[in-house]
């Protein structure tokens, strides 16, 4: 007797630790009633069902990552670029979540993938090479969220929240081909703008030359004026100091000529003593002639 109480308290614990269960902030629950689907949109606490006939499923609400394998693609011109790209999804709908994929994310990942690499693949091929290099990418990758969307909200009970493209590369060969276009292109770039600099540096030369040229020009021909107007100058001042003194006029000239003569230290100068030139060294007696 004291065993059967023993059995129907064990059974009374276990029912009753059975009729209860909880549902956390980050989680999404659905009540099931022999695999059959009885109540959805769970609020976070505390919350009971029938032991031994119902069973709760919790998922997880919040934002999961599909890391998908990098794929290749053809552009419109036919050119082939591997792309490797990720997704953030999050459950939208509990009740067709679990009637898609039995609540597994991992049944889910595997349908969405061909679904987003479909859509990847329409878009890769709508564009040129040139544009998805430029920065077509933002374009491509809203366009797959809403193509996406539109079939997993619907099928699978999830929604997508982005779209991202990691890395966008090409083939080894079809790189090298195109940085070898890319570097021919900026060489020639580079040879035209080196001519056109040559030329623009030629003519500022020749415009300089020439300016110098007249720059040069315009001063001898002022300096030739202002000498010839000094030379006047100085010959109508002589003439003047000619007529107020000739003899010490002559004799200041006599001066300037043996300054001059014998500037450097070195001349020697030979002449007859009395030689007319040389009166005014002799003794000064020049003077008083």
């Amino acid at each position: 007797m004291k065993f059967t109480w023993i059995i129907i308290l064990v059974v009374l614990v276990l029912a009753g630790l059975g009729s209860v269960f909880t549902v956390r902030q980050d989680q999404d629950a659905i009540l099931l009633q022999f695999g059959r689907i009885v109540r959805s949109n769970y609020q976070p606490g505390l919350h009971f069902k029938i032991p031994f006939v119902q069973q709760d499923m919790t998922f997880d609400k919040r934002i999961h990552t599909l890391d998908a394998s990098p794929e290749r693609y053809f552009t419109s011109e036919k050119k082939i670029v591997n792309v490797d790209f990720y997704v953030k999804w999050r459950i939208s709908n509990p009740v067709l979540y679990y009637q898609s994929s039995g609540g597994s994310a991992l049944q889910v990942e595997a349908r969405l993938s061909p679904i987003v690499k479909d859509a990847l693949r329409f878009e890769f091929s709508a564009r040129p090479l040139e544009e998805l290099i430029a920065g077509g990418r933002r374009d491509i990758t809203s366009n797959v969220m809403k193509q996406t969307n539109q079939a997993t909200s619907k099928t699978l009970g999830i929604q997508i929240v982005d779209v991202r493209i990691k890395r966008l590369d090409l083939p080894d060969t079809v790189s090298e081909s195109v940085f070898k276009r890319m570097r021919a292109e900026r060489m020639n770039l580079a040879n035209a703008l080196r001519s056109t600099g040559e030329e623009e540096a030629a003519k500022i030369r020749s415009n300089a030359n020439r300016e110098r040229q007249v720059l040069v020009a315009q001063a001898r021909q002022k300096g030739a004026v202002t000498r010839g107007q000094g030379d006047a100058q100085a010959a109508e001042i002589y003439a003047v100091a000619a007529k107020k003194n000739p003899r010490f006029f002559d004799f200041y000239r006599s001066l300037e000529s043996y300054r001059r003569s014998f500037s450097d230290g070195r001349s020697v100068l030979i002449m007859k003593a009395s030689s007319p030139y040389l009166r005014y060294l002799q003794h000064g007696d020049g003077l008083l002639k």
